[in-house]
């Protein structure tokens, strides 16, 4: 089943959303690199922050300030500019294969295939269904080791694409800790001119300044990016936790929720290798990285736990 054929408009919208708010933040970092005095000084050149006005916060226009007078692509800029390609390929590989790689059963099971132990039957599917396998409503199919269906993605997270969801996870995070960085000069220019009214309606709420005339169309973009960063950073950062959590005790989310701890952990480094392949520490580096998983989806080995021995939540 084609990609399209496996998406309607409803679940499209958030993966739309999500497109268009990796690009605003890589336009802004494209946009801090090229302009920053710091990454290529020269003389005359002050050491503010592009965008950001002396005095008050409400002239900001961070396109009224453009690159100094001959700037070239320096050492530092190609640098910056790499660094930022390699974060964006793989965010955006790792999307893209998340996408394309199908969790659910459809095209798994064969004809008089043997049922095992704890399978059970989809009504809606019509379908037996393996172990820690789920119907999803949203997705309207039954997904092979199934964690939770990803909104933001527009799809579920599964045995076949959860590699990719969590490189695609840590990818972001590490983007929006970049884009922290190279937007500090502009809170700590904001530390530095004191805590106004206006400085702080323009950090919290962009909205009510750019529809009251406060502050410029490109101002508002600015800072509305940047708070987009922060917060985008603080809620990655509690998921990415998470899931390490979740992937270092081979345990999903839906069993986390359902309190069964402990079921199917056979060490760290075994878990690792059965949800993101034999080659797991290259994983990380590049989707394309060819690693195999060895596992189906279908059965899985598992360590019941002593009668004596109390569940742990993680």
């Amino acid at each position: 089943m084609g990609v399209l054929e496996r998406f309607e408009f409803t679940l499209c919208m958030p993966l739309c959303m999500t497109s268009i708010m990796i690009l605003s933040v890589s336009l802004e970092m494209v946009y801090i690199i090229l302009t920053d005095p710091r990454l290529a000084p020269a003389p005359g050149v002050g050491s503010g922050v592009p965008g950001l006005a002396t005095g008050s916060w409400g002239p900001l226009d961070p396109l009224a300030v453009g690159p100094a007078p001959g700037l070239a692509l320096g050492a530092w800029r190609a640098l910056h500019l790499a660094f930022l390609a390699f974060i964006l390929g793989n965010i955006i590989g790792n999307l893209c294969l998340f996408i394309r790689r199908n969790p659910s059963i459809r095209g798994v099971f064969l004809s008089g295939r043997a049922l095992g132990q704890g399978w059970g039957y989809c009504y809606v599917c019509e379908s037996h269904t393996p172990q820690r396998c789920s119907h999803c409503h949203d997705c309207r199919v039954c997904v092979l080791r199934r964690d939770h269906h990803c909104v933001f993605f527009g799809q579920c997270v599964g045995h076949a694409n959860y590699r990719y969801f969590l490189c695609c996870i840590a990818h972001l995070w590490l983007g929006l800790f970049y884009a922290i960085v190279l937007n500090t000069e502009i809170f700590m220019e904001f530390l530095q001119e004191g805590v106004s009214l206006h400085s702080v309606f323009l950090l919290i709420m962009p909205w009510a300044m750019l529809v009251t005339g406060q502050v410029s169309v490109s101002a508002f973009w600015f800072a509305f990016v940047a708070d987009t960063c922060v917060v985008g950073f603080l809620f990655i950062s509690a998921f990415l936790l998470f899931h390490l959590q979740l992937l270092c005790h081979e345990q999903t989310t839906l069993e986390w929720s359902a309190g069964r701890h402990g079921l199917y952990n056979l060490g760290w480094r075994r878990n690792v290798t059965e949800l993101l392949g034999q080659r797991w520490y290259l994983a990380w580096l590049c989707p394309l990285v060819p690693s195999s998983l060895p596992g189906d989806g279908v059965s899985f080995q598992f360590r019941p736990l002593p009668a004596h021995q109390p569940t742990s939540l993680f």
